[in-house]
């Protein structure tokens, strides 16, 4: 039994290990690098006006617009990877099938470019 779990011994060494490195990686951030936050990095960036204001006022949309195209591209994207591992498999139609895909994309990126939802100004 002994010969046994002492194949197992070099997995919990290097769970060990990891467990150690993760936790210094975790916590050397804290003990050396300088926390001095300014007002501009205090400020609310992600939606592009202060977070407890007037519910009525006016923002601007071109922030959810270019988050929104974005999270289609990527996903979109995302369907490349398992296509290009199975691309031997799936043959000649799976080929096709992704290049109408991604020619309907490209189509797409076009019309959102010519229709300045990339513009930012």
């Amino acid at each position: 039994m002994d010969a046994f779990l002492l194949e197992y011994l070099p997995i919990l060494i290097f769970i060990v290990i990891a467990l150690i490195l993760g936790l210094a990686l975790l916590l050397l951030p804290f003990v050396l690098a300088p926390s001095h936050p300014d007002p501009e990095k205090l400020s609310a960036y992600e939606c592009g006006f202060p977070a407890f204001d007037d519910a009525r006022m006016k923002f601007d949309v071109r922030y959810y617009l270019v988050s929104i195209l974005f999270i289609i591209f990527d996903l979109e994207v995302a369907f490349l990877f398992p296509w290009a591992i199975a691309l031997r498999s799936i043959g000649a139609f799976g080929f096709w099938s992704m290049a109408v895909f991604l020619g309907v994309l490209t189509v797409g990126f076009i019309y959102e470019w010519k229709k300045g939802a990339l513009e930012w100004e």
